[in-house]
């Protein structure tokens, strides 16, 4: 098999580019002789059209910072970060409900794949062979297509750690999905650190040479007041260039 590695460690930035193995709802776990102070929370989030149950994990750290996750699209519905007076807040936007998620969105904080950002023309030469992708942007492929990996339902696991809360998501996009060459089974996890930093890891196996480029697609509003606009912020990124 292929493999390939990515990691986003610092997932502050701006649009771009579980079988449930342990309860600990307002508990602390001890571990090793180690007083862990996160907590993961699995809940109920909604039905699809045809069955399926959408799941919630709900995780916190020992500051009090909270991150939900659902399966649908391994989307981030809520993350609470401390302001200057250490009040947390809201600061990703999304929608209250399943059924606002299931409509057409800007991909609101989902996983995105197997490729982020645009394919002209929605075509490709790989190995001497032309593959043709589902055209769903103008003339080009979006992100992974009509059912790009933000529409569809991840197999969630929760990682039992000692430092984080921690998340894995795993799913298999089958050879020929949205035109795509190769079986790529893609695993993503969630890290919520008590540096209430929260990383995001991927890796993905592949049977055939494919492309991918996997990201994710939340949106800040760092007020956490989403009646404010968001003119007023500023960001600094740590690089030689860009």
């Amino acid at each position: 098999m292929k493999k390939i590695k990515l990691h986003l460690w610092t997932v502050l930035i701006l649009i771009f580019g579980i079988s449930f193995i342990y309860s600990c709802k307002n508990n602390t776990k001890v571990m090793e002789n180690k007083e862990v102070n996160y907590s993961i929370e699995k809940s109920a989030y909604g039905t699809m059209e045809n069955g399926v149950e959408i799941e919630k994990y709900t995780m916190k750290n020992k500051n009090g910072m909270v991150v939900d996750v659902i399966t649908y699209g391994g989307r981030i519905v809520s993350w609470t970060a401390p302001d200057k007076d250490n009040n947390y807040k809201n600061v990703v936007i999304g929608f209250d409900n399943l059924d606002q998620y299931l409509k057409d969105n800007p991909f609101f904080g989902a996983l995105i794949g197997r490729y982020g950002n645009r394919i002209n023309n929605g075509e490709f030469s790989l190995d001497g062979v032309d593959y043709h992708l589902t055209i769903n942007d103008g003339k080009n492929h979006l992100h992974g297509g009509n059912y790009g990996f933000d529409r569809v339902v991840w197999t969630a696991e929760i990682v039992d750690t000692v430092n984080s809360a921690s998340l894995k998501l795993t799913y298999l996009s089958k050879d020929g999905e949205e035109g795509y060459p190769g079986n790529l089974l893609v695993t993503v996890i969630y890290k919520l650190t008590d540096d209430n930093s929260l990383e995001v890891d991927y890796s993905a196996e592949t049977d055939k040479t494919t492309v991918v480029n996997l990201t994710q697609h939340s949106y800040f509003n760092l007020t956490g007041d989403f009646n404010n606009q968001i003119l007023d912020h500023e960001l600094k990124i740590n690089a030689d260039n860009y």
